[in-house]
């Protein structure tokens, strides 16, 4: 028990001991007793870009929802979802026994106009039949041609085709089914190396920076060891109404990866436009939060002043200052996070090792 309460009396004694210190330390900042080695820096101005980010959802260019032009029954289908198809190859095919027996039909009746046609021509050369009668069955014979090439029109259609190599996304009918005509049987997409297209949203402030065939880079969760490169190819003409942003399409080269559609991806665009800014370090930053932030500057030989700045982008290890450092020729770099407005400071050669003290 009484080492117990010797410990306690020790812990306390040692709190209150940090508590003094801390105290005197404050009381000595502001009395200006704490001396801090800095390092300066010189603020430059630079021409610089600033990075575009944002993420979206991977599409074709060529997507495509498949349909008969006609209604039927399906007698069968040929692939199913995921299947690797050619341009051209067959889909699917409706049941033609309806389909035939029109064209079968259109066809009988071309030939009985044509009969008719020819016996009234022969009463008309007789003067039996008029020149009314005459001109009835040839606009009769013209009409069961045209019924006749719409049915042939329909029995070619009664099928469905690749419109492109691609992939088979989604099968939405099965052999056996009453389809109408324009139902949606299969979704495809090209998979070109050229048909991959990532599309994202940006801010009205960052659409105005960016124009056609800017580059960009672009990641994939599903690939983290690669980065692709990409190409801007659309810039929306106005904002999306769902939620203001400007829509931007860019077209990824997929470096011989499998794509597939809505693979979620992060892009970083570069425009081709720089714009100039005041660049200080990383370091001189203190105090940031979101675009806000402070700097030390000097005020005098050996004391500081805070000033407020407002961060554009940072790049590497420089940040660009949204505005203008007003009347600022250098800012504190090494030493800044050490640094009170009342601390006392000691500027040192940039060469020499810097080496923050608290006396």
């Amino acid at each position: 028990m009484n080492n117990k309460v010797r410990q306690i009396e020790n812990y306390v004694a040692f709190a209150l001991a940090g508590l003094l210190l801390s105290c005197n330390n404050t009381e000595n900042a502001q009395q200006g007793n704490h001396e801090v080695a800095v390092n300066l820096y010189a603020v430059e101005r630079r021409e610089m870009v600033q990075p575009i980010y944002a993420s979206g959802l991977l599409f074709s260019e060529t997507e495509a929802v498949l349909s008969f032009k006609i209604g039927g029954v399906i007698q069968k289908t040929f692939v199913e979802e995921g299947d690797a198809v050619k341009k051209g190859q067959l889909l699917a095919r409706l049941d033609l026994t309806e389909i035939n027996a029109q064209v079968v039909q259109a066809q009988n009746g071309v030939e009985k106009s044509e009969r008719d046609l020819a016996r009234v021509k022969n009463l008309y050369a007789d003067s039996v039949a008029t020149l009314e009668n005459l001109q009835d069955l040839s606009t009769s014979l013209n009409l069961a041609k045209e019924e006749l090439r719409i049915a042939a029109f329909n029995q070619r259609f009664a099928e469905i085709r690749a419109v492109s190599n691609g992939s088979i996304v989604r099968k939405m009918k099965n052999q056996g089914e009453l389809v109408s005509a324009g139902m949606p049987v299969f979704f495809m997409n090209d998979t070109g190396d050229d048909q991959w297209k990532l599309q994202v949203g940006i801010a009205d402030k960052d659409w105005v920076s960016l124009k056609e065939g800017d580059k960009a880079t672009v990641s994939f969760d599903a690939y983290p060891e690669t980065e692709f490169e990409g190409t801007v190819l659309r810039l929306a003409e106005g904002a999306d109404p769902t939620n203001g942003s400007y829509q931007v399409e860019i077209q990824v080269d997929p470096k011989g990866k499998k794509f597939a559609v809505g693979l979620f991806a992060e892009t970083k665009i570069t425009p081709s436009q720089s714009k100039s800014y005041q660049v200080i370090p990383v370091e001189s930053l203190v105090d940031g939060s979101g675009e806000k932030g402070f700097v030390f500057t000097m005020d005098g030989k050996d004391k500081v002043k805070k000033v407020p700045v407002e961060v554009a982008f940072m790049l590497d290890d420089k940040i660009a200052i949204k505005g203008d450092l007003e009347n600022i020729q250098k800012v504190v770099a090494a030493g800044s996070g050490y640094l009170t407005e009342y601390s006392t400071v000691k500027v040192v050669d940039d060469n020499e090792k810097v080496t923050a003290v608290h006396n």
